[in-house]
């Protein structure tokens, strides 16, 4: 099985690489620096928590690759991935607006110290197993936060609640307001117990990451 899902990475990292080569637009940080208004209400608070479709804190992305936001946003977008409030948000925006919002957070809040290549916490015996079965590391890399391709998200110390309810929206199927749709994680979570998949997001959640929240206020 193993085996199987890192052929199926490769394609997919092959497939999405020349997507992004294909469609990428050059952002501009300091353009973005002028668009943020609508991200910070959220993401700009520490602890901010959203409450739909369970509460749990929303994403930290500042620091988070920048190609991987634009991806998010243009899935939110196309409608792949259904949240309601973020369709609505990325409705709005022109490819140029993700671009230049993806490389201002690229490299918000970065302090460029080096993550070491290993997690500082070894796992439990128990999610070691299931991070072995997931194949974690194929896309997301050395200590999960240096993802094979860019277009992948780093998630060493990302909320692990917000870990958790993203990995539970790869079951959903059928459901106009959540889930999202991707073949190669949806492949993944799908091995798993919710239970499982609560293990995996709350350890790889707690080990060190350089994405963070940073306070910003919309009257600056």
């Amino acid at each position: 099985m193993n085996k199987t899902l890192t052929t199926i990475f490769a394609l997919a990292v092959a497939s999405v690489t020349a997507l992004s080569h294909a469609q990428e637009a050059k952002g501009d940080v300091e353009a973005g620096k002028q668009k943020i208004a609508m991200c910070i209400g959220c993401h700009g608070i520490p602890g901010y928590q959203s409450s739909f479709p369970e509460v749990h804190r929303v994403p930290m992305i500042s620091g988070q690759s920048g190609k991987y936001i634009a991806s998010a946003l243009t899935a939110y977008k196309k409608g792949e991935r259904k949240h309601p409030t973020m369709r609505g948000i990325a409705d709005s925006l022109s490819d140029q607006d993700i671009a230049d919002l993806s490389a201002y957070y690229d490299q918000h809040g970065k302090t460029g110290n080096e993550l070491p290549a290993k997690p500082s916490r070894e796992p439990s015996v128990q999610v070691a197993e299931l991070l072995k079965k997931g194949a974690c590391v194929s896309c997301h890399g050395d200590n999960f936060a240096k993802p094979i391709d860019p277009a992948y998200p780093k998630i060493a110390g990302q909320h692990a609640d917000y870990l958790f309810v993203a990995l539970k929206s790869y079951k959903v199927e059928k459901n106009a307001n959540v889930g999202r749709s991707n073949g190669v994680m949806a492949g993944v979570a799908k091995q798993f117990t919710n239970n499982e998949l609560k293990a995996l997001a709350t350890y790889i959640g707690s080990v060190d990451g350089d994405m963070k929240v940073v306070p910003q206020s919309r009257f600056k």
